[in-house]
């Protein structure tokens, strides 16, 4: 029989890219992470395709796009006979665990939540909205029987030693262990960002990205705080590496670190995310275990959608076709990857819009006549964004509609449109922008 080892993945929730000392961060918030990456794959260009936490974790799920599952918004269950990742490693023999914040149960609770909707785990400690069971220091997640269990300290300390407790057990199967931390998600019956006792304290006045310098939104308020937790939450990364090493586990387990999506502090819009912007939908990505060690990072566009066919084939199992994305192994192992150097997002709720990121450029569209909320996609789209990502890194300058640029947004435009089809999508029509946005 095939040995396949461990899987660990750690999901952070709204972490911007460039909280992380792999992206430049001065801070020094991230040094396990960045660690990790100098040992590992660093995926330095990292992208989520759906910026919103439910939309997002269901493609983390099942390695389909939200307008697949039909979670295309917040509020929408993942569909109970939809395959997923714990469904694939179960029936290789793994026995799968899942920890922390879920977000793709029926709406009805916060906290328990029905097996039928557990995507297929067979070990649970989780919640459904764990924003609403939880606060800085209080946290309930919920048993596979649905009893409550309450957890002293910092809820992200909290959420990392049930992740410890799990692995602990002895395991007579190889696992699939899936932690998702809320950290450092603002809490929502306050908007606010609880950082650890005296971590504010730390941050405030000291960095700030250069988009949150000019636009500010409320980052004033609350950049110290957000820094604050991502410091926390890896220190929690190090302390599941920590056990990992401690039980003789971590040359036998892949760890993989990401993000649901980043933060723009009210900027882009009313809220956090929800745009095409780099700060709503790029996020720290980083592998390590047997086959990943190769301490090279890979500076090519990947995406959410990625990252299940890549855990699958790290750890010896098949990629099922149904699967829309691709896995990162053969650049891993250094073959030639033919495909477009390009990322493709799908955005709801605070609008219907579609967006194309290449190396060079962001070109977004969104549907003026749709509701975000109501519409999973549209008919008619219009030109809305066109940011030169080489002069103009943070999009504050848009393009779009600006003479002399139409060369540029026809190839974009008729390419996203391909991306669009190739995701199960009709293919739209796009009305040019009537003008500076």
């Amino acid at each position: 029989m095939p040995h396949h080892p461990n899987v660990l993945v750690l999901l952070t929730d709204q972490q911007r890219w460039d909280t992380a000392g792999i992206h430049g961060n001065p801070l020094g918030l991230t040094e396990n992470l960045d660690r990790m990456a100098a040992e590992g794959v660093h995926l330095s260009h990292s992208f989520t395709c759906q910026p919103v936490c439910g939309p997002s974790r269901a493609v983390m799920q099942t390695g389909r796009y939200p307008t697949s599952t039909g979670c295309y918004r917040n509020g929408i269950a993942l569909p109970e006979d939809e395959t997923t990742l714990a469904d694939r490693f179960g029936e290789a023999g793994y026995r799968t665990a899942y920890i922390g914040k879920w977000h793709l149960a029926d709406v009805d609770t916060a906290g328990p939540v029905r097996p039928e909707q557990r995507g297929g785990y067979e070990y649970w400690m989780a919640a459904n909205l764990l924003e609403f069971t939880s606060d800085a220091y209080r946290t309930t997640l919920y048993d596979g029987e649905g009893a409550a269990h309450e957890f002293d300290g910092y809820r992200a300390d909290a959420v990392t030693g049930a992740a410890i407790d799990f692995l602990r057990q002895e395991h007579e199967r190889p696992f699939f262990c899936f932690v998702s931390l809320l950290e450092p998600h603002h809490q929502n019956d306050r908007d606010d960002y609880p950082a650890p006792d005296g971590y504010r304290e730390r941050y405030e006045d000291t960095w700030v990205p250069h988009d949150l310098e000019v636009l500010k939104g409320n980052s004033v308020e609350h950049l110290g705080g957000y820094l604050g937790m991502v410091k926390r939450v890896d220190e929690c990364l190090g302390r599941l590496r920590d056990t990992l090493e401690e039980l003789d586990l971590a040359d036998d387990t892949i760890v993989l670190f990401t993000s649901d999506h980043g933060c723009h502090f009210k900027t882009r819009n009313t809220e956090y995310k929800r745009s095409c912007h780099d700060v709503s939908i790029r996020v720290p990505t980083v592998l390590r275990g047997p086959g990943l060690d190769t301490g090279e990072p890979i500076d090519r566009s990947i995406s959410h959608v990625d990252l299940p066919p890549t855990l699958l084939e790290a750890a010896g199992l098949p990629v099922p076709d149904a699967l829309q994305g691709h896995s990162i192994m053969p650049l891993v192992r250094g073959d030639e990857d033919t495909r477009p150097d390009e990322m493709f997002v799908q955005i709801s709720e605070s609008e219907v819009g579609r967006a194309l990121r290449t190396p060079e450029w962001k070109y977004g569209m969104t549907a003026a006549d749709s509701d975000g909320w109501q519409d999973a996609a549209a008919d008619t789209y219009q030109d809305a964004y066109l940011y030169d990502l080489g002069a103009d890194p943070y999009e504050l300058d848009n393009l779009i509609g600006r003479e002399g640029y139409e060369n540029v947004v026809a190839p974009l435009r008729e390419r996203l449109l391909e991306r669009m089809v190739q995701a199960g999508e009709r293919r739209p029509t796009v009305s040019p922008s009537s003008g500076l946005r």
